[in-house]
C-alpha cells in the first residue's frame, strides 16, 4: 500500500509496510524523503504554489517599499526611527496594507521560550520589516532581520533604513533560507 501525505508545497510519500497481527500495530516507512514539489494544482488554477507565494511576497514588498518612500519623500532623513515608524503606520493604514506593529515574536531554544523580540511591522503575516534611522546599515542591522525571519518562519525582509538621501540606497531585501 502507498499513501501519499501532502504538507503545503512538499509530498511525503508513505509505504504501508506492514500490519502487525493481533496487537494490530502499524509498521510504517518513508518511500522517498526527497523534496518533492508538485509542478502544478488544479486549486491554483494550474499555478506552481511557490509561484503563487513568490507574487503575494513581491506584491507585498512593492506596496511597503512605496509606502516607504511616500514617508521619506515627505520626512526625509534625520528623524529618530520612532518618527518614521508612527509615519509608515499611517502610510500603511491609507493604502489599507494589512500589518501588525512592533509585533511581539518569541525567542526559543530547544522549543523553550527563552525571551521576546518585537518586529517593528509583519506585513499580512508573511512580510518581517525592519526600520533603522541611522548612518550606515552594519552587518549586525541584516543578523536582526535574519533572526525575526528565523523566528516567524518566513522567507524575506526588508531592512529599510530611513536615514538616507535617497531611500533606495538605505533598503536591502533580506533572504532566509534554512
Amino acid at each position: 500500500m502507498r499513501f501519499e501525505l501532502v504538507l503545503f508545497n512538499f509530498i511525503v510519500v508513505v509505504k504501508i509496510l506492514r500490519i502487525g497481527g493481533s496487537s494490530g500495530v502499524l509498521e510504517w516507512g518513508l518511500d522517498d524523503m526527497k523534496e518533492k514539489v508538485p509542478q502544478r494544482h488544479r486549486e491554483h488554477g494550474g499555478r506552481d504554489m511557490r509561484e503563487d507565494m513568490r507574487e503575494d511576497l513581491n506584491k507585498w514588498t512593492g506596496e511597503v517599499i512605496g509606502a516607504a518612500i511616500e514617508v521619506h519623500r515627505i520626512l526625509g532623513p534625520g528623524f529618530l526611527e520612532e518618527i518614521y515608524q508612527e509615519a509608515l503606520e499611517i502610510e500603511l493604514d491609507l493604502r489599507g496594507i494589512p500589518y501588525r506593529s512592533q509585533y511581539p515574536v518569541s525567542i526559543k531554544y530547544k522549543n523553550r521560550d527563552i525571551g521576546k523580540g518585537r518586529l517593528d511591522f509583519f506585513v499580512n503575516n508573511v512580510l518581517v520589516v525592519e526600520l533603522k534611522a541611522v548612518e550606515n546599515l552594519i552587518p549586525k542591522h541584516k543578523a536582526q532581520v535574519i533572526s525575526y525571519l528565523k523566528m516567524t518562519k518566513q522567507p524575506l525582509g526588508l531592512l529599510i533604513n530611513f536615514n538616507e538621501t535617497l531611500l533606495k540606497d538605505g533598503i536591502q531585501r533580506i533572504i532566509y533560507t534554512p
